[in-house]
């Protein structure tokens, strides 16, 4: 029996992308005799609203698709994060990062600056001082090429069979622990997997780059290896991909217009899309 999860973060109302990652993973576990899973990504203060996670458990119970047990609320769950950043920090694998944005691009434009990097590195080799870390904003971030010499190069298996092989230009020095939220999508991510007992992660392919961090962190932790499963995201016809900030429309829109729930749920499972849509690789 396999455990899947749907992982939306309650930042504006779902769209049609949303609904095909859902109808995929709810049909996966419903395959499998498992359960699927609901889990609110909340933990950026600056983006995530209440009234959205109402519109979630609106939106799925419209499409007809039913998750086991409670939602699992991350802002519920900080303290899981903070031990585990902890034992990082206790491997010597994290380092406290004071740079803004502004710093961050500033470096990289510098003639010294490496423009294809995730970070630069600027903090990575500063003196722990406790002091500046009480007094200054900071995140927290790993400290790749020292975790790579713990752990060789993850790699991964998808549903279909096929392993990959990470290498090191897949990995930057990742933000864990940000500073105006308790923890990073990566971090928080592989624990409440971990947690959870997901062993079947159904998501976006745009997602696929996160997986070696992910799996590193998984390795560095202890954490159990999920079989992943990346599916094609729905794009506009035109090629453009769905986005809240580019005001996609919403499942609230498509119900208001008639559309019915379940039909939709129905198509998304044998693979078909409403006029207007399309499939990044069909």
């Amino acid at each position: 029996m396999s455990i899947s999860r749907f992982a939306p973060s309650p930042s504006g109302r779902l769209h049609l992308g949303h609904a095909y990652s859902a109808v995929i993973g709810h049909d996966s576990a419903s395959k499998n005799g498992g359960k699927w899973l609901l889990r609110i990504e909340d933990l950026d203060p600056g983006r995530c609203r209440p009234e959205f996670v109402g519109g979630i458990l609106e939106d799925l119970d419209w499409l007809g698709l039913r998750f086991d047990g409670e939602p699992i609320v991350q802002s519920r769950r900080t303290h899981l994060y903070a031990d585990a950043l902890e034992r990082l920090r206790d491997q010597g694998l994290v380092y406290p990062c004071f740079c803004t944005r502004a710093d961050i691009a500033e470096s990289l434009t510098a003639p010294h600056g490496d423009a294809g990097a995730a970070y630069p590195g600027t903090c990575r080799g500063l003196p722990d001082d406790p002091e500046r870390r009480a007094s200054t904003p900071h995140s927290w971030r790993l400290d790749s090429a020292k975790a790579l010499s713990f752990a060789s190069l993850p790699s991964w298996v998808e549903a279909d069979g096929v392993r990959f092989q990470s290498r090191e230009s897949d990995f930057g020095d990742a933000i864990l622990a940000r500073k105006d939220a308790p923890s990073s999508y990566h971090l928080a991510c592989v624990i409440d997997d971990a947690d959870c007992r997901v062993d079947f992660v159904v998501r976006g392919e745009d997602l696929r780059p996160s997986t070696p961090t992910q799996r590193l962190l998984q390795i560095l932790l202890g954490l159990p290896q999920p079989t992943y499963l990346h599916h094609p995201l729905v794009l506009h016809a035109d090629g453009r991909r769905l986005a809240k900030r580019d005001l996609a429309p919403t499942l609230a829109a498509m119900r208001g217009s008639g559309v019915d729930g379940l039909e939709l749920s129905g198509q998304l499972k044998a693979g078909l899309l409403p006029l207007g849509f399309a499939f990044s690789n069909p």
